[in-house]
């Protein structure tokens, strides 16, 4: 499920697209599972059809969906290496925003490292996993 927040400083398209990637780089969408159609999903979120054309078309480009025409749009299917390159900058833009926020409040470096190495403990306690 995408959702958008419009009073995001991030353009509408780039939230669909970040929105996307995560979901496939999780496991939440899987290579052969068509997203909703262009015309669909501008009607949900109540944008106009373009900005999701746009956004689906950047996905096509990455090679993260691919365009079945006169079908619709599907999750490509990925080498293990593409598949890593893409969970690898999902985490990185994650992890830029999160030391941005942390330069602009003034945390210490290694005060923010001990508090993500405290959110990693935490949730991969909740996962069962022992790293």
């Amino acid at each position: 499920m995408i959702h958008i927040d419009p009073k995001d400083g991030v353009p509408i398209y780039r939230q669909v697209m970040d929105q996307i990637k995560l979901q496939v780089t999780t496991g939440q969408m899987v290579p052969g599972q068509q997203l909703e159609s262009v015309a669909h999903l501008s009607r949900r979120l109540k944008v106009n059809p373009m900005t999701i054309s746009k956004a689906y078309g950047f996905l096509v480009e990455e090679g993260i969906v691919e365009r079945r025409r006169g079908v619709g749009i599907f999750v490509a299917e990925q080498e293990a290496e593409v598949a890593e390159e893409t969970r690898q900058k999902v985490l990185s833009e994650a992890l830029g925003d999160a030391a941005a926020l942390a330069v602009q409040m003034g945390v210490p470096h290694q005060q923010a490292l001990q508090i993500f190495k405290e959110h990693l403990a935490r949730l991969g306690r909740m996962k069962g996993d022992d790293s």
